[in-house]
C-alpha cells in the first residue's frame, strides 16, 4: 500500500475546512506539507501545532491565478525536491437561480474550481510522474448530478472530473494516479462564504452543520483512499443513491433532487 510517510503533499486551500483537516492528518502520517490560501495570516494561524518549518511550507496562493499556483508547486519542488501528492481542494459554492445570477459569479467558480485545479495539476503533473505519486480532486455529488440552483458550481465540478478522468487515463502506464473524492456535505464554512445571486458571500447555511460529517473524518476517508489508490470516492449513502438513480432512472433523479432542494430553508426554488 502506498503510504504518505515521508511524501511531499500539497494541499490547495488550506486554511480552513477539509484542507486544514487534510493538513493536520498528512502531518500526523508522518508527510511534508506544502499548503497555500489566500489569506496567509489565516492559514499560518489555523495550522496544527505539530507544525514547523522542518516539515511544513506555508504560501500565499489564489488558485484562479496561474502564476500564483507555479509559484506555489516550485516553491515545495525547492524546499525538498519534489512533490509526490497533490490535492485539489480549494473551491467554492453558490446557492441562487440561474436566471437571475450575475454571469461573473459563474465564471469565479470556473476559475477557482476548475482552472485552479488545471494550474496547479500542470506545475505538478512532472513531479508526481517521475515519483509515481497521486493527484487528488476534492469534487462533490455536483459533478455527477446537476443539482438547482447551483448551476456554476454543477459545472465546474463536471469539469474537474473530466479533466482528471482524461488526465488518469494519460498516467495509466506511468505509475502516478489519478482520483477524486465527493465528500457530501461537511462541516465547513463553505456554504457560509458561498456566492449569491449578485456575487455577494451568501453569510449564512441553509444545513444544519453539527449534524454533518465533520472534517477531520472527511479528511482521513480522502488520505485512505490516496494510500489506497482509490479510484473514486463517494462519501455518504446519500450521495451513492442519488448518482445510481441519476444513471438508471434520470427521470426520477430529476424530480428527487428538485424536491430536496426545494425544502432548504430560503431555497431559491421556491420563488
Amino acid at each position: 500500500m502506498y503510504t504518505l510517510k515521508d511524501k511531499v503533499v500539497a494541499i490547495t486551500g488550506a486554511s480552513s475546512g477539509i484542507g486544514l483537516a487534510l493538513a493536520a492528518e498528512a502531518l500526523n502520517r508522518g508527510a511534508k506539507i506544502a499548503v497555500c490560501a489566500r489569506n496567509l495570516e489565516k492559514l499560518l494561524a489555523s495550522l496544527p501545532q505539530n507544525s514547523n518549518k522542518g516539515n511544513t511550507l506555508t504560501v500565499a496562493a489564489d488558485v484562479s491565478k496561474e502564476a500564483d499556483c507555479n509559484n506555489f508547486i516550485q516553491s515545495a519542488v525547492a524546499k525538498w525536491g519534489r512533490v509526490d501528492v497533490l490535492i485539489n481542494n480549494a473551491g467554492i459554492s453558490m446557492r441562487a437561480m440561474f436566471e437571475d445570477l450575475d454571469i461573473t459569479v459563474l465564471r469565479e467558480l470556473m476559475d477557482i474550481n476548475f482552472w485552479g485545479t488545471v494550474y496547479t495539476t500542470k506545475a505538478a503533473v512532472t513531479s508526481i510522474r517521475e515519483n509515481k505519486g497521486v493527484i487528488v480532486g476534492v469534487s462533490s455529488i455536483a459533478g455527477f448530478r446537476g443539482l438547482p440552483a447551483r448551476t456554476g458550481y454543477s459545472a465546474s465540478k463536471f469539469a474537474m472530473q473530466g479533466f482528471l478522468e482524461g488526465l488518469r487515463t494519460e498516467l495509466l502506464h506511468t505509475g502516478a494516479h489519478v482520483m477524486w473524492v465527493s465528500p457530501g456535505f461537511t462541516a465547513s464554512n463553505i456554504r457560509n462564504v458561498a456566492r449569491s445571486a449578485d456575487g455577494s458571500q451568501q453569510g449564512e447555511t441553509p444545513l444544519d452543520e453539527g449534524k454533518l460529517m465533520s472534517a477531520e473524518r472527511c479528511a482521513a476517508i480522502i488520505l485512505n483512499g490516496v494510500e489506497k489508490r482509490k479510484r473514486t470516492i463517494i462519501m455518504t449513502l446519500q450521495g451513492k443513491l442519488t448518482v445510481l438513480i441519476n444513471k438508471l432512472l434520470p427521470g426520477l433523479a430529476d424530480k428527487l433532487v428538485f424536491n430536496h432542494f426545494l425544502m432548504e430553508p430560503n431555497s431559491p426554488l421556491k420563488k
